[in-house]
C-alpha cells in the first residue's frame, strides 16, 4: 500500500511541474526605440557634438542601450577606409549605457564627431536590451560632413 501511495505521490508532483512549466510567462517581448534625433538622412557636422535623442519602452523592463556609428563608404560591406587623404580617418563609434525601468527618455551630446573623421555616408545603429535579453535593433543612415548642422548645447544632460 505505501509503494502505491508514493507511487501516486511522485505522479502527481511530477504533473503538477509540468503543469506549472506550462505555464510560462517569460517576457519575449523586444522593447521598442522611437529615435528622435538624428533624423535618417541628417547630414552631421565634422568637429561638433551629435545632439541624440530618443525614446526607449518595454513591457516589463528596460536594461541596456548601445549606440554603434560606423563608414558605409562602399555601400554595405563596411569597408574599414575610405579616406582621401592620410589627414582624415574613418569615423567609428560604440558605446552601452545602462537605463532602468518601462521607459526612458534619453538625450545627450556624448558622441562627438572629431575634426580629423573622414566626410562621407556612415550607418548609427542603435541597439537596446530589456531585462530578459530581448533585443530591438534601429538603424539610421547619416553623413559627416564640414558642412553639416551644428549642434553646441550646453545641456549635456541624460534624461534617462
Amino acid at each position: 500500500m505505501k509503494t502505491i501511495y508514493l507511487s501516486s505521490l511522485c505522479l502527481l508532483a511530477a504533473l503538477s511541474f509540468g503543469f506549472a512549466s506550462c505555464d510560462d510567462d517569460s517576457d519575449n517581448v523586444k522593447p521598442v526605440i522611437n529615435l528622435i534625433e538624428p533624423e535618417d538622412d541628417a547630414v552631421l557636422q565634422i568637429g561638433d557634438s551629435v545632439h541624440f535623442e530618443m525614446d526607449l519602452s518595454d513591457n516589463e523592463m528596460l536594461k541596456s542601450y548601445k549606440v554603434d556609428v560606423h563608414s558605409n563608404f562602399d555601400g554595405h560591406t563596411h569597408a574599414l577606409s575610405r579616406a582621401d587623404d592620410d589627414a582624415t580617418v574613418p569615423f567609428t563609434f560604440n558605446r552601452s549605457w545602462d537605463v532602468a525601468g518601462k521607459n526612458a527618455h534619453i538625450h545627450h551630446h556624448d558622441i562627438f564627431v572629431p575634426e580629423n573623421a573622414t566626410p562621407g555616408h556612415y550607418h548609427l545603429v542603435v541597439y537596446c536590451t530589456d531585462a530578459a535579453g530581448n533585443e530591438a535593433i534601429l538603424s539610421r543612415d547619416i553623413e559627416l560632413s564640414h558642412e553639416g548642422e551644428e549642434h553646441h548645447d550646453d545641456d549635456d544632460d541624460h534624461d534617462e
